[in-house]
């Protein structure tokens, strides 16, 4: 960014920030709650769930290398590159689910989702609750101007996410993310502060 335009969000503000626990009423007592390495058997359970397996790509990972995961995860949120959070039962329940924001650019002032959900969180409309939780506190706590969410085009549970959150469809684009059986168009879904 130019040094004559002044950064969106200064560096520092998400690193100082705690990260906030978040309940989402209608989902049979689901919260966002930050990942501990109590969460590990969950995450590698996600890595070998068919659905995230497809439309996420994550590596697979044994119990050891979820919890590595989940200590960098925090890393990133201190370096200001990310933060994750999980979607659990309360109280004290394993998460069912993630969601996060990626691709940090406080300068820019802008960040992308990342989520899924396994088969015991699915159903109960608790991504899209999620969703807008989230970008409430990333627009009014954090600062950020614009939020996106990307999805392939083959996903409509993805697009039905966004779609629901408040995240209106901008664009599709062309074969834009490589899949186990090819590259996949995505569409590009986006909501700025001030909609």
């Amino acid at each position: 960014m130019s040094d004559a335009i002044p950064p969106v969000v200064p560096a520092g503000r998400l690193a100082s920030l705690p990260q906030p626990e978040f309940h989402l009423p209608g989902t049979g007592g689901l919260r966002l709650r930050p990942w501990t390495a109590y969460d590990a058997p969950a995450l590698v359970e996600a890595c070998h769930d068919p659905d995230i397996r497809y439309w996420n790509r994550p590596s697979l990972l044994d119990e050891a290398g979820a919890v590595a995961r989940i200590v960098r995860w925090e890393a990133r949120r201190r370096a200001e590159e990310g933060v994750v959070w999980a979607v659990a039962p309360a109280p004290g329940g394993r998460a069912v689910g993630l969601i996060g924001l990626g691709d940090v650019d406080l300068a820019g002032g802008s960040a992308e989702f990342l989520y899924w959900l396994l088969p015991a969180g699915r159903g109960r409309g608790a991504m899209a609750r999620a969703t807008d939780h989230v970008g409430r506190w990333a627009f009014e706590d954090l600062g950020l101007h614009r939020l996106r969410i990307t999805h392939s085009v083959a996903n409509p549970a993805s697009c039905a996410v966004a779609v629901r959150a408040g995240y209106p469809l901008e664009g599709t684009m062309r074969a834009a993310l490589l899949h186990a059986d090819g590259w996949h168009d995505e569409h590009l879904h986006a909501r700025l502060r001030t909609d």
